[in-house]
């Protein structure tokens, strides 16, 4: 996935500010694709000088409102462009993995409480997620757009579960003996 992507996707959901498009990524697309406040607006004014958006015509005074931006049909062909081409899945890149694979030439010090941090953290997110699917997914909510989002949900949820499950097994696994 793209930043570019990402940010017509929100735009298409709901016309934003850039500053409502970073509160958004740290509350929805950031769980699964994060940006910063300075990458968003970056990104912001590149897809606005190639037409995929524009700003939307502001009301009254101007001076100290936030641009809201709204996607273009140029911004949304190329969002269903690239939602309907095939992709294959990417390697994950993880520093913990790395380190506990450099941990077997070089030691353990330290592993064990960082991999019991990781877990808290992870379970942690994992709680997040459940209590986001209570919330937001009742099984009434069965329009075909809140079960692309929910399994976008559920796949937080399963990814989240896959390390808990796996950090519990590890730290069993590389306990001192004794």
């Amino acid at each position: 996935m793209s930043l570019p992507h990402a940010i017509l996707t929100a735009l298409l959901e709901k016309p934003s500010s850039g500053l409502e498009l970073t509160r958004r990524f740290d509350k929805s697309i950031g769980y699964f694709w994060s940006a910063t406040h300075q990458q968003i607006y970056r990104e912001l004014g590149r897809l606005e000088r190639e037409g995929a958006i524009r700003a939307l015509p502001r009301q009254g005074a101007t001076r100290g409102q936030k641009k809201e931006y709204e996607v273009l049909p140029a911004g949304r062909a190329e969002l269903a462009r690239w939602t309907a081409e095939s992709q294959d899945p990417k390697p994950p890149r993880d520093p913990l993995l790395l380190r506990l694979r450099a941990a077997a030439v070089v030691g353990t010090a330290g592993i064990q409480e960082d991999l019991r941090r990781h877990l808290a953290l992870h379970q942690r997110q994992l709680a997040e997620y459940e209590e986001i699917e209570r919330r937001d997914f009742p099984p009434e909510k069965d329009a075909v757009e809140d079960r692309l989002r929910h399994v976008v949900l559920r796949a937080g949820i399963d990814l989240e579960t896959f390390w808990t499950q796996w950090l519990t097994r590890a730290i069993e696994e590389l306990r001192e003996p004794g």
